[in-house]
Parts: C-alpha cells; sequence; structure tokens
C-alpha cells in the first residue's frame, strides 16, 4: 500500500535545510596522475561529476534507482527527481545496507519537502528495496541477500495528487489573536486566495513580517507561532500567522569597537542618527554602507541589542575592521578603434592614519594607427598620475580630492604632452548625492592639423553627482546622474568667459527578481558658451566615436572634420545608448545595444548627421564585476568610417 505524504488534515510545515557544499582548492598535485591535476578545471565545467580520484565507500551497495512519477507535470517530476539523494548520488554507492536504507529514509523527507514547496500536500510515496518497504522488520537482511546477486534495486513511486491553493490567510496579534492593523496584504505576501500553495511562500511571508513591522520601528517583531491547515476537500491551505510586535523602539547610544586604526570619533563623526530617534532597519543599513565605503574599512558589523533599556531605547554596536592598508595591481584595455592601454598602480588607504587615500598609477598607451593631425607621431603615450584624498578636512561630510598627472596623448585629433591638476573639496548632502567645487589647471603642449600651441588654462569646475543604483559596476536597479560646470579664467585663445557645460544620465531597470534581464540607457551631452571653435584648444573640445561614447566607430570619428577631412572636435555633442542585459547562466550573458551620437561645431547640438551603431556583447560575471566584450557595427557609416569595433574591459559600459 502507498504510504500517504501527509495522513493528517491539518499539516505543519517543518523547516528544510539545505546544505550547500563548497569545495576549497589546495596545492596542485606535483604529478599529472597525483589525484587529478585537471579536476579544478573540469569542476568547472561540471562540478557534479564524479572524481575519477574518490575512494569508494567501505562496504560500498551499489544498487539501481527507478523514480516514477504519476498524474505530474513535467516541472513537478524535475522537482522530485531533482529532490532524490538516491538519483543524484547513484554513482557513489552507499556503505553497507544501513548506508543505502538511511538514503532512501532521507529520500522520503526530501521528496515531501519538495512536494510541499510546490504546492502539493495529499500525494502519496511508496520506497522500496529490493520491493520491500523501508520498515520491512528484516530489510538489512533482504539487501544483503540481494546485493550477493548484483546491484540493489530500488524503487520510488510518487503521486503528488492535486494542487493545493492558498484559502483562508490571516495576520493575528500572537498575544490577543485579533487581527493586526497595517499588516500586509495576502496579495503583498504572495498568498493570495487561489494561488498556488507553495511552502516557500510561507517561509518568506514569515521574514517579510518581521520586516515590515521591523520598519515601522518594532524592532522584536517575529512570527511567534502558524497554523497550517490542508483541507483535503475543498484542496485548500488555509494559513494562521501569529505576529509578537513587541514594543516600539528608539535609538539608544552607539558603541564603536575595532576602529583604533583610526583617530579617535572617526566613525562616531559619521554615525547621523541620535539616540531618541525611531528606529529605522533601514537607516541602519545606509550607515552600514556609507560607513563600508571607507577605503581604511574592511569590513562593518552592526549589532542590535537583544533588548529595549527601561526607556525603550535599543543600543547599537558597531564593530568595524582595518582593510590591508598597501595594495597593488594591474588593469589592462583593448579596442581596435580606441587603442590599447596597461596601467599598474599602488596606493595607501591609511596614509597618515586619518583615512587619507594615496593612490599613484602608471600606465602606457599605444594607440593603434596612424594619428590623422599628426601623421608622425609616436603612437606611444603613458600617463604617471598620483590620486589623493583627504576625509573630514572641514566637517565629517567634506573631503579633499587632488589629482596631479604628467601624460603623452596621442589620438586622431591630436597629440598632448603636459601636466594637469585637479582639486576640489566635496561635500556628501546624503548617501546619493554629492557635489564637488574644485579649480582645474593644465599646462601643456598640443599639436593638431593646424597648429603647435603651449596652453595654460584656468577653470572652476562644478560638478553634481547623484547614484541609487545598487551596484558601481553591474547595476541592475536605479539611475545615475553626473553634471558638470565649469567657467574657465583662461581657455586657450578665448581669455576669461567660456562656460563648459555637460551632463550624463543613466538608468537602469530589472525585469525579474533574478536580475537576468535588466534594460539600461544612457543620454549624455554637453557643450561650450561663450567661445567659437578655434578659441577651445583641441584637448578640450568635444569628441564622439569609440568604446566609451559610439562602439563600431573610430575613435573620435563622429566628430566635425576640416576641409582636409581630419577630425578636429566641436564645441558640442549628444551621445545615447541603450542595451539588453540577459544573463544566460550564473556567470555568462548576452548583451545586444545600440548606441548613436555626434558632436558638432555649434555651442548646441543641431542633431544632424547623426551616427547609429549596433552590436552584441559578452559578459562573463566574476566576483568583482563583469568581463566585457562588445563587438559592433556602424549602421549609417561614412567615408571616414571603419567597418567594427571590438572592446574588451572590465565592467559594464555604461
Amino acid at each position: 500500500m502507498a504510504k500517504p505524504v501527509r495522513s493528517s488534515c491539518t499539516s505543519r510545515l517543518r523547516p528544510v535545510a539545505v546544505a550547500a557544499a563548497v569545495t576549497v582548492l589546495g596545492a596542485l598535485p606535483a604529478r599529472a596522475d597525483e589525484g587529478g591535476l585537471f579536476d579544478p578545471i573540469l569542476d568547472f565545467f561540471n562540478p557534479n561529476r564524479e572524481k575519477p580520484g574518490e575512494a569508494p565507500a567501505i562496504d560500498a551497495v551499489p544498487y539501481t534507482i527507478d523514480i516514477e512519477v504519476v498524474n505530474a507535470e513535467r516541472d513537478v517530476r524535475s522537482a522530485i527527481v531533482d529532490a532524490s539523494s538516491l538519483e543524484s548520488q547513484k554513482s557513489r554507492p552507499p556503505a553497507g545496507a544501513a548506508g543505502l536504507v538511511r538514503r532512501a529514509v532521507t529520500d522520503r523527507d526530501r521528496i515531501v519537502a519538495a512536494l510541499y514547496a510546490n504546492g502539493y500536500y495529499g500525494g502519496t510515496m511508496e520506497i522500496t528495496i529490493s520491493g520491500n518497504r523501508l520498515d520491512t522488520p528484516n530489510i538489512f537482511d533482504i539487501v544483503e541477500a540481494t546485493r550477493a546477486r548484483g546491484p540493489v534495486p530500488v524503487r520510488i513511486v510518487v503521486d503528488p495528487g492535486p494542487l493545493f491553493t492558498f484559502g483562508t490567510v490571516r495576520i493575528l496579534d500572537a498575544a490577543t489573536r485579533q487581527p493586526l492593523a497595517d499588516a500586509p496584504t495576502p496579495r503583498a505576501l504572495r498568498m493570495e486566495s487561489g494561488q498556488p500553495a507553495r511552502a516557500g511562500a510561507i517561509v518568506a511571508a514569515e521574514a517579510t513580517l518581521s520586516n515590515h513591522w521591523r520598519e515601522l520601528g518594532y524592532p522584536f517583531a517575529k512570527v511567534a507561532d502558524k497554523q497550517v491547515v490542508a483541507d483535503h476537500a475543498t484542496n485548500q491551505l488555509n494559513v494562521t500567522l501569529l505576529v509578537a510586535t513587541g514594543r516600539p523602539a528608539t535609538f539608544g547610544d552607539f558603541t564603536v569597537v575595532g576602529a583604533d586604526f583610526l583617530p579617535p570619533g572617526f566613525i562616531e563623526d559619521r554615525i547621523e542618527i541620535r539616540p531618541g530617534e525611531p528606529f529605522s532597519p533601514e537607516r541602519l543599513q545606509a550607515l552600514r554602507r556609507r560607513l563600508g565605503k571607507i577605503d581604511a574599512v574592511a569590513s562593518v558589523r552592526i549589532r542590535e541589542a537583544d533588548h529595549l533599556t527601561p526607556r525603550g531605547e535599543l543600543p547599537v554596536t558597531i564593530e568595524v575592521t582595518a582593510r590591508e592598508p598597501r595594495f597593488v595591481g594591474f588593469s589592462a584595455k583593448y579596442s581596435n578603434t580606441d587603442g590599447s592601454s596597461l596601467n599598474a598602480y599602488w596606493g595607501h588607504r591609511n596614509l597618515f592614519g586619518g583615512g587619507e587615500t594615496l593612490r599613484l598609477d602608471a600606465s602606457v598607451s599605444w594607440f593603434g594607427q596612424q594619428s590623422d593631425a599628426v601623421p608622425d607621431a609616436d603612437p606611444f603615450g603613458y600617463r604617471l598620475a598620483a590620486t589623493f584624498t583627504k576625509p573630514g578636512i572641514i566637517t565629517a561630510n567634506d573631503d579633499l580630492v587632488a589629482q596631479a598627472a604628467v601624460l603623452r596623448e596621442v589620438t586622431n585629433a591630436y597629440v598632448r604632452e603636459g601636466f594637469t591638476f585637479l582639486t576640489g573639496i566635496r561635500h556628501r548632502f546624503n548617501d546619493q548625492l554629492s557635489a564637488q567645487v574644485g579649480l582645474d589647471l593644465e599646462d601643456s603642449t598640443v599639436e593638431d592639423a593646424d597648429t603647435i600651441g603651449d596652453y595654460f588654462i584656468f577653470g572652476v569646475p562644478v560638478d553634481l553627482n547623484f547614484d541609487n543604483t545598487d551596484s558601481p559596476l553591474d547595476p541592475s536597479r536605479g539611475v545615475r546622474l553626473a553634471a558638470t560646470v565649469e567657467p574657465f579664467a583662461a581657455l586657450g585663445e578665448s581669455g576669461a568667459g567660456p562656460v563648459m557645460a555637460k551632463a550624463t544620465l543613466s538608468a537602469y531597470h530589472a525585469f525579474d527578481e533574478e536580475k537576468r534581464y535588466i534594460i539600461a540607457g544612457r543620454v549624455s551631452s554637453g557643450g561650450y558658451i561663450g567661445a567659437d571653435l578655434y578659441d577651445v584648444p583641441a584637448q578640450r573640445r568635444f569628441y564622439v566615436g569609440g568604446g566609451g561614447s559610439l562602439r563600431g566607430y573610430d575613435y573620435q570619428s563622429a566628430s566635425p572634420r576640416n576641409a582636409f577631412g581630419i577630425i578636429i572636435g566641436g564645441l558640442s555633442y549628444f551621445e545615447a545608448s541603450a542595451e539588453m542585459r540577459v544573463r544566460i547562466t550564473d556567470t555568462i550573458g548576452i548583451v545586444p545595444f545600440l548606441d548613436m551620437g555626434a558632436a558638432y561645431a555649434t555651442e548646441y547640438p543641431d542633431f544632424s548627421d547623426m551616427k547609429y551603431s549596433a552590436g552584441l556583447g559578452l559578459r562573463y560575471y566574476t566576483a568583482i564585476g563583469p568581463l566585457r566584450l562588445d563587438f559592433a557595427v556602424p549602421l549609417n557609416p561614412g567615408p571616414y568610417d571603419g567597418s567594427y569595433g571590438v572592446y574588451v574591459s572590465l565592467g559594464q559600459a555604461f
């Protein structure tokens, strides 16, 4: 007789533990035949493969497994088969008769959990070994007798029964058994009447309810009990969740631990939450993110006290750990249109013990083709730069930033050699919005198609940045805005008066919770006011074309040209891009994209002669961000444009 999955009309869900196996790779064997030199590579492509070097279990009992699922959809069959350890471990026989029986008993619980997870609470299941049920008194003897004749046959027959749907869902106060005001609706909990009654929805609802009341200021809110009743007459699951909200709280004192590598009060000055303010887990998360952005800090742990003070305050402890102060690294970039570069850097995250950062960069670049403006120019360039940041220069929200660089830059429009210096004070209004006012100095020699000139540039840039995205390298939601207005006191031949303004807006939206389908868009535009084209030095004009703007076109090629067809740059520009980022697997993704843009000799873009391109990108997702490979082709190329572009770098295109 088949065994019912759950014989009682009242079914209390049990938590199901899911174990994750992690393989830690040690030193490689000395010889290729020593336990599998290529195991890590093979594991990458097939993590469930049988390892040739694994020793078989002592007294191993080989067996065959037959799983039959009747009256079920394909996804339910797959869930049951996937839940079976007898199936997944059939190539690794267990030790002895007891090991085989124990594995079968484990399968019984795992398959029940799989049925509950899919909304089936009235099914039947029968597991037999050599045709005998698991509770047969002499089952061990039967296994021993059968194994002498060959692999032991194991059979599982499952009938999931009807699909249950949610019926009545009630959220009650655990103390009074009365409905709770401001409780989320069953629809918000994904437990709406008539919807499949998957066990995962109930487990998720517990966390949702706890978080809901925590956000309302109840730090110890939890689901104290639940009653889950499977009505087999109606095939409905009726759920009652009893919530103990506890007392509402305010924030108490904050205690900082482990910050002795920073000046006294450094962390405390950056805690913007004051005792007596209403408790808010969102504010704690924002605080943790902000403190985690301090370069000298490796980790931030926020611990709430396990009880309130007599005044209803919740004390909070912040534990910070130091990051290794020194770091080194390198990066590389390749493009058949923009040129290639190599960069090595060294840095210190806590230079003088006050959270100061210093980074030294040394990069070399190769333009990869002959410069149109300076045909006989050496295609190699370089850049030596030092970047320094001093946090809390005025208040905890004000940072001093400075960067100095010596460089040689080779492009199609010009060759520049000189020195640049940019410094300013950055003020943080909140975790998403900041502004910076600074000084922009440049002393350089620039050769373009018309002249060789020495330039001293003095500007006062004002920057505004807004960013509420969820990742710096691979965002899936939110927007970014970067805007700059820079009046110049000296700019080429123009003297005082010109103003440069530009802005870039990017937006991201994921269509699913797993973030496998993300649409991303970017719009950028800018221009000079109060200057003629030749008043602005070539290196400060606007250019469009290449991997950073208009993929598929040569670097700077969608820009104004002189009578000889040589790129001279423009006073304004417009760019726009759209991408559909699709993850095929957890590590591989594809990105179809469309770009458009052009630079113009006028103060404002007139949108004539707009260039378009389309392409397909490949993404390999790593722990530090996606590795990008893009291939693009021009859609309306002109006589000076190439036929395609290839770009390789770390991070998304925007």
